[in-house]
């Protein structure tokens, strides 16, 4: 895992716990998110505002599956963001999930919403592999998070369904067994409950 250092407190941090913070004007530096959050609560009056590290927790999914969730918090302008994602390669991937909060939420009462949503996620599959290759489940209904495909330079995205990344192309061929049906696209923040 790759490793950065924040230079307000001088650890040695996960690259993904790396904020660059500042302007055009004054320059950037990098920040852990602990120091970052410190900074942006006293630039927005926040005197209360606490910076809680959670332990990463493994849940099963359907299939028995076991998932590793780290957890990162980010306060932004009027709110507090409390992300939980799977690490490839010491990167965040797989499965991603967030909610949003009032700086002044419990971040516990915050973080039992967010291991909620993640159950409720992980209880549902929505691909499963038959004799055909990858196929959409009976249900016919696909949820999953559009990311970046670096194979692609960006051009196509990479999907991530089930925790599991498909090319666009390898989806589209899931789609194939739906020809002539109609669908209906929805695209929802992270943060919201689909």
């Amino acid at each position: 895992m790759r490793k950065s250092k924040c230079v307000g407190c001088g650890r040695q941090v996960p690259s993904f716990e790396i904020v660059e913070y500042g302007s055009m004007e004054a320059g950037f530096k990098r920040l852990c998110r602990r120091c970052f959050n410190r900074e942006a609560a006293t630039a927005a009056g926040l005197d209360n505002f606490e910076h809680i590290e959670f332990d990463q927790i493994r849940l099963k999914d359907a299939d028995g599956k076991i998932h590793e969730f780290h957890f990162t918090t980010f306060l932004f302008g009027t709110g507090v963001a409390l992300d939980a994602f799977e690490l490839r390669n010491g990167n965040p991937g797989g499965y991603r999930f967030q909610v949003i909060a009032e700086p002044n939420e419990d971040p516990l009462a915050m973080l039992g919403r967010l291991i909620a949503k993640i159950r409720r996620a992980l209880a549902v599959k929505h691909l499963e592999d038959g004799e055909y290759g990858l196929q959409i489940g009976q249900a016919g209904v696909v949820r999953g998070l559009i990311d970046w495909d670096a194979a692609q330079d960006g051009y196509l995205p990479l999907l991530v369904i089930d925790g599991r990344e498909i090319s666009w192309d390898d989806f589209g061929r899931c789609l194939m067994t739906f020809e002539g049906a109609q669908f209906k696209l929805e695209i929802s923040d992270m943060s919201e409950e689909l």
